[in-house]
């Protein structure tokens, strides 16, 4: 079994400066995969592909962060814009990502596809502020809920639309290049796919096109705010599930090496398939005793195998 390690982990100094340092401990923590990061910047993207043999996994796309014509990252656009020039510029970002996972030895690329407008819910915003102040329940919260999710509806359908144009424009460019692309579900409830959206959205493609990939925090996060039962992910995309991307949560904090938080991972261990590739995606705060530590974790749970 493919494990795969993020370069998330790599937005520290001692790697940004030698990427080539990064590849050398990632193999030496345990992992014998890495997938590039949307974060990852072109110089570090260029350095870390130089390293001899590198052993990319995946690419999350739009990778490597860099600026468009008007001074926006391309993470921070739309592939579901309803402005068209904006979604025409994500999809060319990701096609991009697309072909550099191709001429470095990959097989996918996970994709964000947008979302239901360009920013998370004020009401959603709000809702976070409350958990983490303590205040899980109440009329309040119940009010914010449903204004949630409420609002998405209201708005979704065109949204949605730019969203299945987006991927199917991805997923033929993949398909050329025998690269899967990897539906990512998202941290925020504006943003696009939600699990039955999700199903809908890769009917049309066959599994080694197109098909899910299980963030565990992300999900975590978005059941913890009573928004979305993390299990119907898998329960309603389990069978087209290619990969995950492996991280704890503390709170609604997520990112956390597997182990320094709280996830219930039998609910995982029961609806990954086994051929899903593994990705460890860790944030630049955790130790590399606990990166280390995070394999034999997630085996003891079976996780892994």
């Amino acid at each position: 079994m493919t494990l795969s390690l993020s370069t998330m982990w790599a937005q520290q100094d001692r790697f940004v400066a030698d990427m080539h340092e990064f590849a050398r401990e990632a193999a030496r923590l345990g992992y014998d995969a890495i997938e590039v990061s949307h974060a990852t910047g072109a110089e570090p993207f260029a350095r870390l592909m130089s390293f001899p043999g590198v052993p990319i996994s995946s690419i999350h796309a739009p990778a490597p962060l860099v600026r468009d014509g008007e001074n926006r990252a391309n993470s921070a656009l739309n592939l579901a814009a309803v402005d068209e020039d904006e979604r025409r510029a994500a999809a060319a970002f990701a096609q991009r990502s697309i072909e550099l996972t191709k001429e470095h030895g990959g097989a996918y690329v996970v994709v964000h596809l947008g979302g239901v407008g360009g920013a998370m819910f004020g009401a959603e915003r709000e809702l976070r502020r409350l958990y983490d102040s303590g205040t899980r329940d109440g009329e309040r919260v119940e009010a914010l809920r449903a204004q949630i999710i409420g609002e998405r509806a209201r708005q979704a359908a065109p949204w949605l639309a730019q969203a299945g144009r987006s991927l199917r424009e991805l997923a033929g460019h993949g398909e050329r290049l025998g690269i899967a692309i990897g539906l990512e579900n998202r941290l925020h409830y504006h943003e696009i796919p939600q699990p039955e959206e999700c199903r809908a959205l890769l009917a049309d493609y066959a599994p080694q096109v197109a098909g899910y990939w299980h963030d565990v925090g992300h999900a975590e996060v978005q059941w913890r705010l009573g928004l979305v039962d993390k299990r119907l992910w898998l329960v309603t995309n389990g069978e087209r599930c290619i990969g995950a991307h492996l991280h704890d949560v503390d709170g609604i904090g997520d990112h956390r090496a597997p182990g320094n938080g709280d996830v219930a991972w039998d609910y995982i261990r029961d609806g990954l398939p086994a051929g899903a590739l593994r990705v460890f995606e860790i944030n630049q705060t955790q130790p590399a005793e606990d990166v280390a530590r995070a394999i034999p974790f997630l085996r003891e749970r079976g996780v892994i195998a």
